[in-house]
């Protein structure tokens, strides 16, 4: 692990920064870098969502300090996400390496995908499908399922939630950002635990990785207010679909060792 501090320090403050600016708790760098450290997928999962604990905790704070933060919408998001996370957890340690890999490749696509179509309905003051999707049924779909794809992925549940709270929920990107890193408190919180039990996680590892995250959680908070909304949609998009790329490699590579 010493070997690798020059890579992890920087590492966790750069996931700290996209967690303030992006709101997606950094587990889409953290996950796809500890896999090329040679962890092992469910290792660099379980490791990742240590990591976010302390990073979306230090965000969410100074979102708080500074009123930009809702508690009723994250306890609103959190509590189906808190539950659910425990199945993702289940599930990533029963699938295949490339399984994983690809899966998560997938969703950071699809996602992409979401934000174009949202940004596509934005234009109308209620789209038709929120007019059929009750808020309460909505709030329980994006939180469920950020918290299943947290503990899947070690990911937080930001790169989905962020997409459906605009498509579901009409938000602002930006107040979604902030909603989200709230939640991804909840979400790493009871996926690390789950992930834990089992013997996954790497708490060296982890720690260094968040600490460095709280660090540039702290900063990157403090910028997202000031920001246009379409350079933060060009960040989360641009790095989502860079991801996915780098991701699928990394699937191919677990594949061919097979």
């Amino acid at each position: 692990m010493l070997n690798n501090l020059w890579i992890l320090i920087p590492s966790g403050l750069f996931s700290g920064l996209l967690a303030g600016l992006l709101g997606i708790g950094g587990g889409t760098v953290l996950v796809p870098l500890l896999v090329a450290l040679n962890y092992t997928p469910v290792q660099a999962v379980a490791t990742s969502s240590l990591a976010i604990v302390i990073t979306s905790l230090s965000g969410s704070l100074q979102n708080w300090r500074m009123g930009y933060l809702d508690l009723q919408r994250v306890i609103l998001l959190g509590f189906p996400a808190l539950i659910t996370a425990q199945f993702g957890v289940y599930i990533a340690n029963l699938i295949p390496d490339y399984i994983l890999l690809t899966t998560f490749g997938i969703l950071l696509i699809i996602n992409v995908f979401l934000g174009n179509l949202r940004q596509r309905l934005a234009a109308r003051k209620t789209s038709t499908l929120t007019r059929k999707i009750s808020p309460m049924i909505a709030r329980l779909g994006t939180g469920g399922t950020a918290g299943f794809l947290a503990g899947l992925f070690g990911i937080g549940g930001g790169v989905i939630m962020v997409p459906l709270q605009m498509l579901l929920l009409e938000e602002t990107i930006k107040v979604a950002i902030q909603t989200s890193l709230g939640v991804i408190v909840i979400t790493a919180i009871s996926a690390t635990t789950g992930h834990a039990l089992k013997g996954n996680v790497l708490f060296p590892v982890g720690l260094i990785l968040g600490f460095g995250g709280l660090l540039g959680a702290q900063i990157s908070t403090r910028f997202l207010p000031k920001l246009p909304d379409k350079v933060v949609r060009f960040c989360f998009y641009g790095l989502l679909a860079i991801l996915a790329v780098y991701t699928f490699w990394q699937a191919w590579q677990s594949y061919s060792r097979i």
